[in-house]
């Protein structure tokens, strides 16, 4: 028990101030996330990177969608999922790992975004592999997710970490405004696509739902013309 007493004492003082005053989430950390990540968040080689400078924006994103913690670490994709901790306790990780350096948890306000500038944006950096309605899609050694559940702080979040293989833009690349405009396409077009034409074909895009238009519409064509054809044979 002293021997005990004295590592954590020592695992306590050689944390940085800002994380000490973060007991319940540094308490947490060692309950769920140490075995992967180690007891001073410096990572443990083939399971978890270093959390020092991850930033409290990638600790909120994969919490709050349920991409972490992993049951097993296998190198694979973590996928959305149920959150493992509540609201409260996901706070307290945050606070913990944002603790030890890295970004904040972004603002996004949608509100402030342009719709044209957004769907540009999207169409530019984002639609390659989320497709133009972000219905999710495939591509070397991942699987990009839809992004219907998705909120504008998540949007946000994973432009700037770049989650898994998903490319991190900065803000020269992709500025506040953009962003927001980004945020407010993913929130009035993927979440709410606008059918007014009809069927959606499964929202995955204008040139594919176009090409299962035109090969339904040639099937009709072609059992009219063979109906037609019959009758007049008799």
């Amino acid at each position: 028990m002293i021997r005990l007493a004295l590592v954590a004492l020592a695992l306590a003082l050689a944390l940085p101030a800002t994380a000490a005053a973060e007991p319940s989430g540094r308490q947490l950390f060692v309950e769920g996330c140490s075995s992967c990540h180690g007891f001073d968040a410096g990572g443990v080689p083939g399971k978890g990177p270093d959390l020092h400078a991850a930033g409290a924006s990638a600790a909120d994103f994969y919490l709050r969608t349920g991409r972490m913690p992993l049951d097993v670490p296998t190198g694979e994709q973590p996928l959305r999922s149920e959150p493992a901790y509540d609201g409260r306790d996901i706070r307290a990780l945050v606070a913990y790992i944002g603790s030890l350096g890295g970004p904040a948890v972004p603002e996004v306000h949608p509100e402030q975004g342009n719709l044209s500038e957004g769907q540009h944006a999207f169409t530019t950096y984002c639609a390659g592999c989320h497709q133009i309605m972000g219905e999710g899609g495939v591509v070397t050694g991942a699987v990009p997710p839809d992004l219907k559940e998705a909120t504008p702080t998540q949007v946000a979040e994973a432009v700037r970490i770049g989650p898994y293989l998903m490319p991190a833009f900065d803000s020269r690349q992709i500025d506040e405004r953009m962003l927001n405009s980004i945020a407010l396409y993913v929130q009035e077009v993927v979440q709410r696509p606008p059918d007014h034409g009809g069927w959606g074909i499964g929202h995955i895009g204008p040139i594919p739902e176009g090409m299962i238009a035109w090969l339904l519409a040639g099937s009709a064509l072609l059992l009219v013309a063979r109906m037609i054809g019959e009758r007049m044979d008799r």
